[in-house]
């Protein structure tokens, strides 16, 4: 998937994304539970940044943890940076693309191993690009 050119201001980032998308990528906002596609989505692919195209997760990392939300694993290399949400009464790790620092979602350190993280993914910040067959 070929990286689009950032938008520079507030405006041009409601202009290329969805509303929900702005919401969640820019406002850091969360979506729905058990309302994203990609839940049930298993073909082999990459999982990219819904702002800017940045491939964030291989989907042979995906699993489904129950929690609503599509959740990974293991981010690709260098793709994801993280700081600490204190939003709720108990701070959490929120991440975002390291590209165009679009809120993806958070991680939890309740996953399956081999790494045992949860990367628990707001689907509308997510494109998937199916390996080519």
């Amino acid at each position: 998937m070929e990286e689009k050119q950032l938008p520079v201001n507030d405006a041009e980032w409601q202009h290329c994304l969805t509303p929900e998308q702005y919401r969640v990528l820019r406002q850091e906002g969360t979506e729905r539970p058990g309302s994203s596609p990609f839940n049930r989505e298993k073909r082999a692919g990459i999982y990219h940044c819904a702002g800017c195209g940045q491939a964030l997760f291989d989907a042979a990392t995906k699993y489904e943890s129950g929690s609503g939300w599509p959740s990974f694993f293991a981010a690709l290399p260098e793709s994801v940076a993280s700081k600490t949400d204190y939003h709720l009464l108990v701070p959490r790790t929120e991440y975002h693309c390291a590209r165009c620092g679009g809120h993806q979602g958070h991680v939890f350190p309740d996953g399956p191993q081999p790494t045992g993280l949860r990367y628990c993914n707001n689907g509308v910040a997510l494109r998937f690009v199916p390996a080519a067959e």
